[in-house]
């Protein structure tokens, strides 16, 4: 009885961990990271704000970067779907294609990837899981971690310059092919 007892209370601590990153990222995607507050996520998920904590003890900012090492698990898992089965060009404009698309798609998660100040350590031998195995995906699809690098950068930058108007979103097919084209051969 007591394994059973434990299973469930086990069950509602990861529902409840589940309820506030998907109010966090629902409120985001609304207002922004600046309208996600403990007081508001304790209101939407109906648990006072020391609950919150409990599962939390960072608050906002643990948080985020639950949030944003999730987007980073997706973005990983997108990327090497896209690379499989596919010659070298074909795989590279895949994955630019999966990693465009979901920043799109996911807008303020990519935020708080990529823009905000979380406490992740990019660019570190010792960082967290999701963050390599998201990075080595661009590595797998690259052949090199700094070619991986040079790739990511592009993607981003064309990302962010679409999102801010400063391309044309309607042209992307042909920066993606011009990166098949340098990083495919």
């Amino acid at each position: 009885m007591t394994e059973k007892r434990e299973s469930e209370k086990a069950r509602r601590q990861e529902q409840r961990r589940r309820d506030i990153l998907d109010a966090a990222r629902s409120r985001a995607e609304t207002d922004g990271w600046s309208a996600v507050t403990t007081r508001h996520l304790a209101d939407a998920i109906g648990y006072s704000q020391p609950v919150l904590y409990g599962h939390f003890p960072g608050g906002k900012s643990e948080i985020m970067l639950a949030c944003a090492l999730e987007g980073f698990v997706e973005l990983g898992r997108l990327c090497r779907a896209a690379f499989e089965g596919r010659g070298r060009r074909e795989a590279v404009e895949a994955v630019a294609h999966a990693y465009l698309d979901f920043a799109d798609e996911n807008p303020a998660v990519y935020e708080v990837m990529f823009r905000e100040p979380i406490d992740a350590r990019f660019a570190e031998e010792d960082n967290e899981a999701e963050l390599r195995d998201s990075f080595s995906a661009l590595t797998e699809t690259i052949g090199d971690p700094v070619g991986a690098e040079v790739f990511w950068g592009a993607l981003h930058g064309i990302g962010m310059l679409e999102a801010a108007g400063r391309m044309k979103v309607d042209e992307r097919r042909l920066r993606v092919s011009e990166l098949g084209a340098r990083f495919g051969t």
